[in-house]
């Protein structure tokens, strides 16, 4: 195919602003025609669900080139939301007039020539403006499953086991479940964690680094994870009480560390005070009787034995987000789930499975929220690009503005990976990156939990295949990189572990990996000593080596980190034209291996000696 125009949404000459748009912004568009073609005339095409908008660029001649140049400029947008434009041409083509398309290219920001049925069309992001506070964007965040982190109790002993459960001889067994010949979990495993261990443990997270704790759901059900809410108005008595998550609370709070909660808000446990399937409970469930308080909140097709439940698994029935009773009872009242919480301390809530809750859902929790705390945060269990994902058909608006205000981040923990494992090379991790970063708003992209584990993915080192450097590369990345970074317990501590069950091992006390330890506490040690690496922007630099990443984090004074990761097996040679003086930023004690230090420069050409599996963090003056 013929290249008859040239254009690049990643480069401010010809789309600015780059990336996503504000409510309020203009938007200019310029098109270069290459050599040798005649152009008669060039549309912008703009498409929105089933809506569409053509404008007409203007011609314009460069006097000192001799080049055509159309250009435009978009008004601002009527309402937020996403859209897609491409390219409409008509020009002569070997004597001939003919109409051509051009979309974007699938593996960067340049433009390519399509068939009309065909196009890859660019996105634009439009969004109410918003702020995330700073305690958030610049901060690190600690993922604790509560039952496998700590138990506070000076005798070791598992506070108020439930019915029919199975307790783990030793902290260190490894988890399983039980199960019948059908698959069903016939008992629920426990190992003791509860808050007041994570009480005792504030002074290891603080010299970790940390500064934010998201808990893993702590209200009262059946399970050890606690996904099966039986209460959400109670602290699960395996866990403790009201008074020592107060504790909590307070202690954070002391330390300059904010508590995060998790809200599962798409369905409940069937065995809950509003279903209440096996009478555990006093109150009168919407299992048990259409009289129920807690009817309206399910959705029944043949009372009471069918109903909707979350991926069709009986002991999760689905909530109606929307009734009434159910948004007074999560949002609305005075002591409603949200605010009770919140006027306890909390500084927000992860909003789980949040593809399966209604829009209006989630924009009322969050003007709920900020109105408790305006100082809060929402974030959203969100596994795609969350700036155009569909759901049960549906265009989401997470990062409009309205609900969101950070998402977790497996796209970078994908993308990560599949470059560690030689999937794909650093110049195609860069353009995956920089994806992101064009499609998510400014605020978003800076919130974007930043993680390599969670407790429904493999644990990292074993998706490393136990590669310790690489392990090490991933959470140097991590923890230079424009986001927050989000840490899985234990993780730091060298934990392998499949999925799940196995991924919720508990944590190895007196009995970590010292290395990986030390090198989790240098690095994040780094990362909060430098504002700009907890602040700054992102360019992405490419490295001419298919084994080495590179970016540079800079701040508005032109201040500039390069990062530089090499994961090959063998040392690299680089060459990088970068203009500046580098001098390394810190020497990292636990760095994998000793680096060369011999750095040339040459006419604004750097170059440098990368041993193998190895990171090198510099300060560009």
């Amino acid at each position: 195919m013929q290249n008859i125009i040239e254009y690049n949404s990643w480069d401010k000459n010809f789309k600015a602003p780059f990336g996503a748009l504000k409510f309020d912004e203009e938007l200019m568009i310029n098109v270069k025609v290459n050599e040798g073609y005649n152009v008669e005339s060039i549309s912008l095409e703009i498409n929105k669900e089933d809506e569409s908008k053509t404008i007409i660029l203007n011609e314009e001649l460069n006097n000192n080139t001799l080049r055509k140049y159309f250009y435009c400029k978009v008004g601002k947008f009527d309402i937020t939301g996403v859209y897609f434009y491409y390219f409409k041409v008509i020009a002569e083509i070997n004597g001939e007039k003919k109409t051509v398309f051009y979309g974007k290219n699938r593996e960067n920001g340049y433009t390519c020539e399509y068939n009309y049925n065909d196009i890859n069309k660019y996105q634009i992001t439009v969004y109410r403006d918003f702020k995330v506070p700073n305690w958030y964007k610049e901060g690190v965040l600690y993922h604790i499953f509560v039952d496998r982190f700590n138990n506070g109790n000076r005798n070791g002993k598992v506070d108020n086991p439930k019915k029919n459960s199975f307790i783990y001889g030793n902290w260190d067994d490894i988890p399983m479940y039980i199960k019948d010949n059908r698959g069903d979990i016939i008992r629920w495993d426990f190992h003791g964690g509860n808050l007041r261990g994570i009480i005792n443990k504030l002074g290891y997270l603080k010299k970790l680094g940390v500064s934010i704790l998201y808990l893993s759901p702590i209200f009262e059900a059946s399970s050890n994870h606690k996904y099966d809410t039986g209460n959400y108005k109670k602290i699960d008595p395996m866990f403790g009480d009201e008074d020592t998550f107060k504790e909590l609370i307070d202690k954070a709070k002391e330390k300059d560390i904010s508590i995060v909660l998790d809200g599962v808000f798409s369905h409940t446990g069937a065995d809950s005070k509003y279903f209440n399937m096996y009478g555990n409970y006093d109150s009168l469930g919407a299992y048990q009787s259409k009289e129920s308080p807690y009817y309206s909140w399910y959705v029944f097709e043949e009372f009471p034995h069918k109903y909707k439940s979350w991926w069709d698994i009986k002991t999760l029935p689905n909530t109606n987000e929307l009734e009434k009773s159910y948004m007074d009872y999560i949002i609305y009242d005075k002591d409603s789930v949200i605010n009770k919480w919140m006027n306890m301390g909390i500084k927000g809530w992860r909003l789980d499975v949040a593809d399966e809750l209604p829009t209006e859902f989630i924009r009322e929790l969050r003007k709920e929220l900020k109105e408790a705390d305006n100082d809060s945060i929402l974030i959203g269990e969100v596994w795609e690009d969350a700036s155009n994902k569909i759901s049960y058909g549906q265009r989401r608006s997470y990062l409009l503005g309205e609900e969101l205000d950070s998402v977790m981040g497996y796209p970078f923990r994908n993308n990560m990976f599949s470059f560690l494992k030689g999937e794909i090379n650093s110049y195609e991790l860069s353009n995956k990156y920089m994806q992101i970063k064009e499609n998510y708003p400014e605020e978003s992209f800076k919130s974007n939990l930043n993680l390599i584990g969670t407790h429904d993915v493999t644990r990292a080192k074993t998706e490393l295949n136990n590669d310790i450097d690489l392990m090490k590369l991933a959470v140097a990345t991590q923890m230079t990189f424009e986001g927050v970074p989000y840490i899985y317990y234990g993780d730091e501590a060298g934990l392998c572990g499949d999925v799940d069950p196995d991924n919720r091992r508990t944590y190895p006390w007196k009995n970590e990996d010292e290395d990986m330890l030390n090198f989790y506490k240098n690095i994040i040690k780094i990362r909060n000593k430098n504002k700009i690496l907890s602040s700054g922007g992102t360019e992405f630099i490419y490295t001419k080596n298919d084994n080495v990443f590179a970016f540079i984090r800079f701040n508005e004074y032109n201040d500039r980190i390069l990062i530089l990761i090499n994961r090959s097996n063998n040392p690299e040679n680089i060459s990088l034209n970068i203009e500046g003086n580098f001098i390394e930023e810190i020497p990292i004690k636990y760095n994998l291996k000793n680096i060369n230090k011999n750095i040339q420069i040459e006419n604004n050409e750097l170059k440098i000696h990368m041993d193998s599996k190895s990171f090198i963090i510099f300060s560009v003056f």
